[in-house]
């Protein structure tokens, strides 16, 4: 097998997250964007020593299990990846991929748990709260398009319109907003050459009240006069009702909605959603399940997993804007939430007050520094780590707080299984685990996991894991960032080889400051290749390892 053919095979099965096997030559190949079943011509990008991955070209013939695409998008749209599954096979596959991460993890120390496989989403369709749209165009030059990237793509926009998972009101506000620029003939901005105006249309909406917060976020490289634009929203017939129209600034390098000074258009820069019985001051850029009424199943599912925690001091780590931390408060001594986005914290200070909750307090910093600074020791320790887990220096130092009990709740399984390791080698077991399906159609899934530790003679272990750090405490690499490092670390995980100016492309595109060129070409327009976004992950992954990203 070698990099270039063109094989056909029939996709075997589906590991998280969307890594399809296909066997061909004699070798295992990875490829995304299928489903279980399907007859498909694919070529290779790579080949490794047992394996090789490659690209789908084409689906030759379907899948028993597949059914026709409710969004009429799905083809080109990059936001969704199981719209071609019905919801009961995509929960029978999400459930099936978790249980094997999980029993993996397990099957070295020997002992068995309780999986209570899967919950559904309440809402199947319309169920987002939140919806970043980006402003750009479906092919170069185009017109003006608003909506979701491209499958594939970095640069291509696809405008979601007839989008399935968006809230009605979306598609209205998406709609409007889109041909009101058109006709004006408003620029976006290029994220290559960081020139232009429109950036990205940011809303958010509150299942339970009804209350839309639509934001527009732009660069400061022109002045616009808004009003029209805000008036033409006010007038739209949306089925919530507008609790404010913002417009905030954003000249940030990289493609991130980063907030440099926000302007009330009209009403308030908040609004207010209920769960379980409480109520939550969301801000545009606070953090919020962007499911909510799955949001109330993952939270009652970790509630009955944590138990009587009456008289008990509670940790939350990774506290978010504390919506974990304040539906525990009533049934616990004191909850202590940690989160290292301060915008995060002030609003779960807010929450806290508007809810009556006195026995909640929130710290704005990083867990793996914060801990060292609390002097309470907790009863209980709550864990719902981003999407790449827990560090583990900050992991070793909640293990040694030696708590009977633990309950993780993970956004991504893969990160939750690795750290399943540390947490098992230290006399953690893991008593029982439930999947929530918080994102119905694509490949994300949460899961909720109960873990117990026996004092005395029980699970209890002493071990050494050697940590290596640096005078400033942060995770000492063996060497540094420079670009041949990332070249050697993106061969040897990969086995795919990037040039220097991918690795200049992806380090602009995050925003990192970069110096000039010193052999830059002497042409007046040198034509510069653009990196793919496969190559883009495996160089923002190495980026990530050298703890620069």
């Amino acid at each position: 097998m070698k990099k270039g053919q063109i094989y056909e095979g029939m996709i075997e099965n589906v590991a998280f997250p969307n890594k399809c096997r296909i066997q061909a030559d004699g070798k295992t190949v990875i490829v995304k964007n299928g489903v279980p079943g399907q007859m498909v011509r694919f070529s290779v990008n790579k080949v490794r020593k047992g394996k090789a991955e490659g690209r789908i070209l084409e689906v030759l013939k379907k899948s028993p299990l597949e059914c026709e695409p409710v969004c009429k998008h799905f083809v080109d749209c990059g936001g969704c990846t199981y719209q071609n599954l019905p919801y009961e096979e995509q929960l029978h596959l999400k459930e099936e991929q978790v249980k094997t991460l999980l029993d993996d993890a397990v099957s070295p120390y020997g002992y068995e748990y309780i999986f209570e496989g899967i919950k559904e989403s309440p809402s199947h369709y319309d169920y987002r709260n939140k919806m970043e749209f980006s402003f750009g165009d479906e092919v170069k030059d185009g017109p003006l398009a608003l909506g979701m990237h491209k499958r594939g793509s970095f640069y291509d926009i696809v405008t979601v319109n007839g989008c399935r998972i968006a809230d009605e009101d979306f598609r209205m506000l998406l709609t409007a907003t889109l041909n009101y620029f058109r006709e004006k003939s408003v620029p976006f901005y290029r994220k290559m050459q960081h020139t232009g105006y429109l950036r990205h249309l940011l809303v958010r909406k509150a299942v339970k009240t009804g209350e839309i917060l639509v934001d527009l976020v732009t660069s400061t490289q022109m002045e616009a006069d808004l009003t029209e634009w805000k008036d033409l929203l006010l007038e739209l017939p949306l089925k919530g009702k507008l609790a404010g129209i913002l417009h905030t600034s954003n000249d940030s390098l990289a493609d991130v909605i980063q907030n440099d000074g926000t302007e009330v258009l009209y009403g308030q820069e908040f609004f207010y959603e209920e769960l379980l019985d409480l109520r939550f001051r969301i801000t545009p850029f606070s953090f919020f399940q962007t499911n909510s009424l799955g949001a109330e199943v993952l939270y009652e599912t970790a509630r009955g997993y944590i138990g009587d925690t009456k008289d008990q001091l509670l940790f939350d780590l990774y506290s978010g804007t504390g919506t974990i931390a304040q539906i525990l408060a009533p049934v616990a001594k004191k909850v202590i939430g940690v989160e290292i986005v301060e915008e995060a914290v002030e609003a779960a200070k807010e929450n806290a007050r508007l809810n009556g909750l006195s026995n909640c307090e929130f710290i704005a910093g990083d867990v793996l520094k914060m801990l060292d600074t609390i002097e309470e020791r907790p009863d209980f320790i709550v864990l719902d780590p981003p999407r790449d887990g827990i560090h583990p220096k900050a992991l070793k130092k909640i293990i040694d707080y030696g708590v009977e009990k633990m309950v993780y709740i993970s956004c991504k399984p893969t990160s939750l299984a690795r750290d399943l390791e540390m947490l098992q080698e230290c006399g953690y077991r893991m008593v029982k685990a439930c999947c929530v399906d918080m994102f119905p159609w694509t490949a994300n899934v949460e899961t909720v996991v109960l873990l117990t530790r026996k004092s005395g003679g029980g699970y209890q272990v002493e071990i050494d894991i050697p940590i290596h750090c640096d005078e400033s405490g942060e995770l000492a690499k063996e060497e540094k960032a420079t670009y041949s490092n990332i070249k050697k670390f993106v061969h040897d995980k990969f086995g795919v080889d990037v040039h220097t100016s991918y690795i200049a492309q992806v380090k602009r595109f995050c925003g990192m400051n970069m110096r000039d060129c010193y052999n830059k070409s002497k042409k007046e327009n040198p034509a510069i290749k653009r990196c793919t976004e496969e190559k883009a992950e495996y160089i923002k992954e190495a980026l990530r390892y050298y703890n620069v990203i």
